[in-house]
């Protein structure tokens, strides 16, 4: 999915997690500088606010006038003093923008700054090569894109940063003696070699193993045969939108998006309750509706989506 080997993740229940992974075990001192773009999802926003009273200075860049994530001036930012990380969404969870992570992830490690992503939004809907972007740290959830249930996800850790980092959260299966549960009691507080020594507690097998159906799925389909289908569905949608004259927010150009349609309508919560009796699942996201068709979704269910959303 993300082009790690296994020693490079650690299974973990959210989003969540995998951002407080990189927010309490990157080393970071008092007046070092997070920068992150502004209208961010919460899940990487208060990880980063919740270090100020280590005097960690987190900024968020402001967005574009279109409210989009102004990706030049995140970049521009990357030259001021202290900055030591860069957080970022890859998919916008409200206007569907997409990162260009490559290069977003080769300045930062030209600067030696840690570069964190939250994929939930893109890991399932189009293919990511995490060495090949720079990533430091990579979370993301499974119940979006990858179609598992609550309760499952995972973190990525670059592999020559894992042993560097000691995890701030300890959970008892993190340490090389919980291989052997005969000697539990022979405490030894030597973490794993890997990712796992992030991994806290007990996990929810039984949840993970309908996350690894699902991923089995996926990958069996292709991930970049998903964003293909997805793409072509996405184009179909905004083409018809937009020759309607309806206010798209989720940008025009393929590369900088995935698989979510953002449009900006007068009446949100009027317009979401029209689709909902519709039968259109969709979301009401920041005063705007999104909708993002995947894998299973037909040329018919965009057109009628469409043509709801225009008549609603």
């Amino acid at each position: 999915l993300v082009g790690a080997d296994p020693g490079e993740i650690a299974l973990t229940t959210n989003t969540s997690h995998g951002i407080n992974i990189a927010s309490r075990c990157l080393p970071l001192r008092a007046g070092d500088v997070v920068l992150s773009s502004d209208r961010e999802f919460p899940a990487n926003v208060y990880p980063w606010m919740a270090l100020a009273h280590e005097g960690i200075v987190y900024e968020r860049i402001p967005c574009t006038s279109a409210g989009l994530p102004d990706e030049q001036r995140i970049l521009d930012a990357l030259d001021r003093p202290r900055v030591k990380v860069l957080t970022l969404s890859w998919v916008s969870f409200a206007t569907g923008y997409a990162f260009d992570l490559e290069r977003i992830g080769h300045a930062c490690r030209q600067r030696g700054i840690y570069f964190v992503v939250d994929a939930i939004q893109g890991v399932g809907a189009r293919p990511l090569d995490a060495p090949a972007c720079s990533i430091d740290v990579l979370a993301c959830g499974g119940q979006k894109w990858l179609l598992a249930p609550w309760g499952t996800g995972f973190a990525y850790v670059r592999r020559e940063l894992v042993q560097q980092l000691q995890p701030r959260e300890v959970g008892w299966l993190a340490v090389r003696g919980s291989s052997d549960f005969n000697r539990l009691v022979d405490y030894d507080l030597s973490w794993y070699d890997d990712a796992r020594r992030f991994e806290v507690g007990t996990l929810p097998y039984q949840d993970l193993a309908a996350f690894c159906a699902s991923v089995e799925m996926l990958l069996d389909v292709g991930i970049a045969c998903v964003a293909t289908h997805v793409g072509a569905l996405v184009d179909a949608m905004m083409t018809r939108l937009r020759s309607a004259g309806a206010e798209l927010i989720t940008p025009d150009e393929p590369a900088r998006r995935a698989g979510i349609v953002t449009v900006r309508v007068k009446h949100p919560d009027r317009v979401n309750e029209q689709l909902t009796r519709a039968g259109i699942v969709c979301s009401l996201r920041e005063g705007a509706i999104r909708l993002s068709p995947h894998l299973y979704s037909t040329d018919d269910d965009v057109h009628r989506a469409t043509e709801a959303l225009l008549s609603a």
